[in-house]
Parts: C-alpha cells; sequence; structure tokens
C-alpha cells in the first residue's frame, strides 16, 4: 500500500508550465490543460504530494518549486524527503516529465 501522509506533512510541489509546451497556441489552452491536470497528477504519488499546475506567464518564475512545512525545500531536503520512500530524485523526476507529456497527449485527444 501507498504512504498516505497527512497535509502538513506533504511535499508541496508547484508546477509552472509554460504555454509552449502545449503546441503553438498553447495560450488558448494553458488555463484549462491546468485545471484538467490537478486531479490526473494526486494520482501520482498523491499520499506523499500535494500537487499544484499552473501556467507559467512570467519567465522570471522556476518552472518548479518544492516546499515542505510551507517553506521553500532545497534539492537536498527534496532528495532527503523523497529517499525516505525509497524513491531516487533523479527518477521522481524522469517520471514526472512522462507523466506530464501523457497527460497532455491524453488532453489533446479528449478535446
Amino acid at each position: 500500500m501507498a504512504p498516505r501522509l497527512p497535509l502538513y506533512k506533504k511535499l508541496s510541489i508547484l508546477i509552472r508550465l509554460e504555454p509552449g509546451c502545449l503546441g503553438p497556441e498553447g495560450k488558448d489552452y494553458i488555463e484549462a490543460f491546468c485545471t484538467h491536470a490537478k486531479p490526473e497528477l494526486k494520482r501520482f504519488h498523491g499520499g506523499i504530494i500535494r500537487w499544484k499546475i499552473e501556467p507559467r506567464y512570467d519567465k522570471s518564475l522556476p518552472e518548479i518549486e518544492y516546499q515542505l512545512n510551507k517553506t521553500p525545500a532545497s534539492h537536498n531536503d527534496v532528495k532527503t524527503f523523497f529517499s525516505e520512500f525509497d524513491i531516487a530524485f533523479s527518477d521522481f523526476e524522469e517520471q514526472l516529465d512522462e507523466r506530464l507529456a501523457e497527460l497532455i497527449e491524453h488532453y489533446f485527444e479528449r478535446i
């Protein structure tokens, strides 16, 4: 059974997705895609992660942010968090990229 943490102990991940990830007319779809993707992301380590996804209109903001206890988490903090669940952070990042690509593909199949 997958671990389930109380909300306050979960790792918060904010993904800012650039409209261009959805193709040349991505700006027309990005808001709806983010709304669609959030519940889908909950299925990906949702017991230990609190997901947020939003459009990345401001390129000065990072594409991804991690927080523990409502404070920014360093790369090492995140690696340590995942290691507590026997998850390699590099594997997680790769799987997240794949999951986002699948979500984009499935989103366009249904519209």
